[in-house]
């Protein structure tokens, strides 16, 4: 698994160009929450929140005394209220790579994500093609495990390795799906074979809100290993260039 943002809400030139002040340690991210919350509650234009309420918030220290500014503070206040429809203007755009069909299948039980993935039908597969044939992920519980009493293909062979069982059966869609094509089977009828284990790559973009809400339900223990790999790498990207989103990614 590979995951990279490769992008993330920022302000546009042509609005920080109207900046008459810079303000020390607001990122982006945080001038558009404060722009999107002041909007609901303030008689100043959208466009001017930041310029004539910027020093309020982000020059005066948090008065709630749970640190940060007061742009923290009322960040804080709108989460734990429920207004969560202001946090939907921050975006992030990950590159996601190598990860199985089963996660694939998992992620899109969750909304307002956008998705661009990976073709079974345009990528060929075959073992001498660009992409090196069928790609797979392997559970760690896979490995270093027995089967007692296993009689494989009849040959007798006791306490087989799990490992070799799950690699000799791709190893198999592998020799079948090559079968297919050399008959001539479409790749897209040919697809039809491929297992969830089958790996594939995608481009995500979520909003905070969203990315939030798939982080409480998929970092928890009861997720499945490999979607809570990846709510922790979601997070780790988010927080490095939005730190202040830190104490709001919460297991539910």
């Amino acid at each position: 698994m590979n995951i990279k943002l490769i992008a993330h809400t920022q302000l546009s030139r042509e609005f920080v160009s109207t900046l008459l002040n810079e303000f020390e340690g607001a990122t982006d991210g945080q001038m558009v929450a404060l722009s999107a919350i002041r909007t609901c509650y303030s008689h100043n234009k959208p466009s001017e929140i930041v310029e004539l309420e910027g020093e309020k918030y982000f020059g005066s220290a948090a008065k709630d005394g749970e640190g940060g500014s007061e742009a923290d503070r009322l960040i804080r206040h709108i989460m734990r209220s429920g207004h969560l429809s202001t946090t939907e203007h921050i975006n992030f755009t990950f590159t996601i790579e190598g990860v199985s069909r089963s996660l694939l299948a998992q992620l899109t039980r969750h909304r307002h994500f956008s998705f661009s993935v990976q073709s079974q039908r345009y990528v060929k597969l075959e073992s001498g093609s660009k992409s090196g044939g069928v790609d797979y992920t392997k559970p760690e519980t896979i490995n270093e495990r027995e089967i007692p009493d296993y009689q494989y293909y009849d040959e007798g062979w006791n306490n087989y390795q799990a490992q070799e069982v799950y690699e000799s059966f791709m190893r198999e869609v592998q020799r079948t799906y090559d079968k297919l094509r050399k008959a001539g089977v479409p790749a897209e009828d040919a697809r039809y074979i491929l297992p969830n284990a089958a790996t594939c790559n995608l481009v995500l973009t979520g909003n905070l809100r969203s990315i939030l809400e798939f982080y409480g339900k998929r970092a928890s223990k009861q997720a499945q290993w490999e979607i809570r790999e990846l709510a922790e790498h979601m997070k780790a990207a988010v927080i490095e260039v939005e730190p202040w989103t830190s104490s709001f990614f919460q297991v539910k």
